[in-house]
């Protein structure tokens, strides 16, 4: 995720959330966002900890 804007990457997935069906997609977006988490500024945790929340949740009725 190198030369990633981590306040663009986050509101790309905020708009795609309700796209986000398949088991896959989720964790795929779920893993980047984690990794994100880990690297971004404490500042800016608090939103990708609500995006995180909100995968968790959709991962759990995905198929």
């Amino acid at each position: 995720m190198n030369g990633v804007d981590p306040y663009a990457y986050m509101q790309q997935v905020a708009v795609r959330m309700n796209e986000l069906v398949s088991r896959s997609e989720i964790e795929s977006v779920l893993d980047e966002l984690e990794y994100l988490f880990e690297v971004i500024p404490p500042e800016m945790q608090d939103n990708a900890e609500k995006l995180i929340n909100m995968l968790r949740a959709r991962l759990k009725g995905a198929s």
